[in-house]
């Protein structure tokens, strides 16, 4: 199974494709069933599903440049590159020539350093469009930010992409993704999907908080302080409310090899964890002994410190049986008997793999 990493500067110590070439699958052959095939990434200081790439101290050429020299060395590894537009507001710039001239130039000065992406991911309708009329060769895919669940809302877009990631709500319903599935493979589409996702199924403040993040996360002299604008975090604070991330969207390693067949890329959420190397190395290897919160983007470990969820404890029906669960939670307790059962204090000292989002 192909799965795609998102890319991330190296500010957390290890070279990222010094990382990414431990996981990739040699033309050659070299047995491995599950590898990075996909690095996806925005430009730097562009508005994206996650806040602008744009290290600290570093000016914005230096860090193009950067960015560059990575996105060489993950090409000549066959790595295929999948350039984000996937901001949930483009503003007053939205459907403009502005726009497209943007997407445009920056698709160009890809191609020009020999780092032209194989694909394009966004959540635009419009950045599709203009992808598609200059790039025909180009792979348009639809962001999982655009929540497309079903066929019907595929078929309504069905010129403009190639590839869909289904909606992460639903995707722990097998026969539900075998639908999907059979009638993208039978179009000519691809299926994907986000595979260690920490935000709420159903989130209701997804929409706000997507907005936030394409507008700096609404930083402003005037921000009001004691507000914030997460959901989740608000939900988790104190370590409250645990069950409520067994009822997520996140499918563990030991059952990704479900999806085989079924799905053509699985993305892994790395672009700000604080070690994407667990996380990957989780998924390809369909194994991970130890707190499931710190798989996952957000993570949300320091809500729950010092308790964990300890990822081998999980019973085996818990897939199947959380997977029926297709339009939200029935009620049923089952999720807190197993609450009972994986989640207890830790033996760590503190350090948290999550996130700053």
């Amino acid at each position: 199974m192909k799965f795609a990493a998102g890319y991330q500067n190296n500010i957390y110590g290890e070279p990222f494709a010094d990382m990414i070439a431990d996981y990739v699958r040699n033309p050659q052959g070299d047995g491995k069933a599950n590898y990075v095939g996909e690095v996806y990434f925005p430009w730097v200081a562009q508005a994206s599903g996650r806040p602008p790439l744009m290290p600290e101290g570093m000016v914005k050429e230096e860090a193009e440049e950067e960015l560059i020299s990575d996105l060489r060395k993950l090409k000549g590894m066959g790595v295929s590159l999948d350039l984000l537009f996937n901001a949930n507001c483009y503003g007053e710039k939205a459907v403009s020539r502005s726009l497209e001239k943007e997407v445009i130039s920056i698709i160009e000065r890809l191609i020009s350093e020999g780092v032209g992406p194989e694909i394009v991911t966004t959540t635009s309708p419009f950045i599709a469009r203009a992808t598609k009329k200059y790039y025909p060769e180009m792979e348009v895919r639809a962001s999982v930010n655009m929540r497309i669940g079903t066929i019907q809302a595929m078929q309504y877009v069905s010129d403009l992409f190639d590839s869909f990631y289904i909606q992460r709500d639903f995707q722990r319903n097998l026969p539900y993704v075998e639908n999907v599935s059979r009638w993208c493979h039978e179009n000519g589409k691809k299926l994907c999907l986000l595979a260690n996702s920490g935000c709420l199924r159903f989130c209701p403040g997804q929409t706000f908080h997507d907005n936030l993040i394409a507008h700096c996360l609404g930083a402003s002299d005037d921000r009001v302080p004691d507000y914030n604008p997460h959901v989740c975090r608000n939900l988790y604070e104190g370590g409250k409310n645990a069950v409520e991330v067994l009822k997520s969207t996140w499918v563990r390693p030991e059952d990704i090899y479900r999806y085989e067949g079924l799905i053509d890329v699985v993305k892994l959420a790395t672009r700000q964890h604080s070690y994407p190397r667990s996380v990957v190395s989780a998924y390809v290897n369909e194994s991970w002994d130890g707190n499931l919160l710190e798989l996952l983007e957000p993570g949300h470990s320091p809500a729950f410190y010092p308790y964990e969820i300890d990822n081998s404890a999980f019973p085996e029906d818990f897939f199947d049986k959380t997977g029926k669960c297709l339009n939200g939670c029935t009620g049923c307790g089952y999720c807190e008997e197993v609450l009972n059962t994986v989640y207890h204090k830790s033996s760590a000292d503190g350090i948290f793999f999550s996130i700053t989002e």
